[in-house]
């Protein structure tokens, strides 16, 4: 495979209103079938008029910006200074909701587009219809990475190519079956058009050529679309009706889009910043309620959770876990609400002698003992200690 990276020059300032495939086509009319548009999406949001205004600077500006991307979020994912992480409505987790203020009038702020994949297949339909040329469009914009410095730019929208390349069920040069791997590839692409667009010299659009096969190709392999006239429209043929005789390219399946890329929160791993992640379950600490599991106890994840609040509790403070199933069963037959489904059994003893602050802190420490086996996927139950043992408390799990 032999790759271009072309740049598209000349498209000049983008306004509410314009329309993106005449603006596209005049300043390309070497655009052939099968080429990829890699299109910022400030200039999509642009012309479809997703601006709002805002004070020039000063607190108000603050103030109206933190509206707008309250606006524009669905869910916080971390807080770092004044850099917000979130979750926008299309699902995208980037920072800021991706409202952008460069290359806009100090007065303005750009958001992204309403519906993205909506963008692309508008504007591959419209170069389509008006150029009989038959491209994918990639609408990309720029993100930040978890692990790694720097920047890059991925797509937010595609039509007419899988966002997705699934190579699932290959066997490698080895001999082995691949597993798992599912290339990202329009945000490869939308990476490569980045390096000839660049972010201060004004080409907001790149065509990637080579990636695609062409999807009809006439008969001398490629096809390059006639210059538009002055008015937008293809020079007059014989025909008089504004646009060449030729039929239009074949319209391939445009698919689900880039939504493709974009992770259900139940599957996503790294949902919340580290800080919003440990707020989190500090907050689930505070309600942890009681609970046994069904499965067996994993004794060496309980020995872990004792071994984890060792130098929190108070001293004295012992916590025992019973791994005999003879002798855990004789104790928990005398233990008052003993549940049905318990698997596990640790005893607490408080230091003794025991006055009313000593208890206090004995319950705190039972608490810490409970987030501890929590963490370890090991729910418990607080109870009364078995009859006649020397313990304070015991815990069901």
């Amino acid at each position: 495979m032999r790759l271009e990276i072309l740049p598209v020059p000349g498209i000049g300032d983008v306004t509410e209103g314009d329309d993106l495939a005449v603006l596209i086509g005049t300043a390309a009319p070497w655009l052939r079938d099968g080429d990829v548009l890699v299109v910022t999406s400030k200039i999509v949001s642009k012309a479809e008029g997703r601006l709002v205004d805002v004070p020039a600077d000063g607190p108000e500006r603050l103030a109206a910006r933190d509206e707008v991307l309250a606006a524009e979020t669905a869910r916080v994912v971390a807080t770092r200074g004044p850099t917000r992480i979130v979750q926008t409505h299309h699902g995208f987790v980037m920072a800021s909701a991706g409202i952008d203020a460069s290359n806009v009038d100090k007065t303005r702020l750009v958001l992204l587009p309403v519906d993205p994949d909506a963008s692309a297949r508008a504007l591959r339909a419209a170069l389509r219809d008006r150029y009989r040329i038959d491209v994918a469009v990639i609408i990309s914009d720029t993100m930040g990475r978890p692990w790694r410095n720097g920047l890059t730019d991925v797509a937010l929208g595609v039509a007419g190519m899988p966002a997705i390349r699934d190579h699932r069920g290959e066997v490698d040069p080895y001999g082995n079956e691949l597993q798992l791997t599912q290339m990202a590839v329009v945000d490869e692409l939308a990476g490569a058009g980045e390096l000839i667009k660049g972010k201060c010299d004004q080409v907001p659009v790149a065509v990637v050529r080579g990636y695609l096969p062409a999807m009809s190709p006439p008969a001398d392999g490629v096809r390059e679309h006639p210059p538009a006239g002055g008015d937008g429209v293809d020079p007059p043929s014989a025909g008089g009706d504004g646009r060449d005789d030729r039929p239009a390219v074949r319209l391939v399946d445009d698919g689900v889009g880039a939504a493709a890329l974009v992770r259900e929160s139940a599957l996503d791993l790294f949902s919340l910043g580290t800080a919003e992640a440990t707020a989190a379950g500090l907050r689930a600490a505070a309600t942890l309620a009681d609970g046994t599991g069904g499965a067996p106890v994993d004794p060496v994840a309980v020995d872990r959770a004792i071994a984890a609040v060792a130098e929190a509790v108070a001293p004295g403070t012992t916590f025992t876990h019973v791994t005999d199933d003879e002798a855990r069963a004789g104790l928990a037959a005398t233990v008052d609400g003993w549940p049905a489904g318990a698997t596990g059994l640790v005893l607490g003893a408080a230091p003794t002698p025991v006055d009313q602050p000593d208890l206090v802190r004995f319950g705190a420490d039972l608490h810490r003992l409970r987030i501890a086996l929590a963490a370890e996927g090991v729910p418990s139950t607080l109870l009364p200690p078995p009859t006649g043992s020397i313990a304070s408390a015991c815990l069901a799990l």
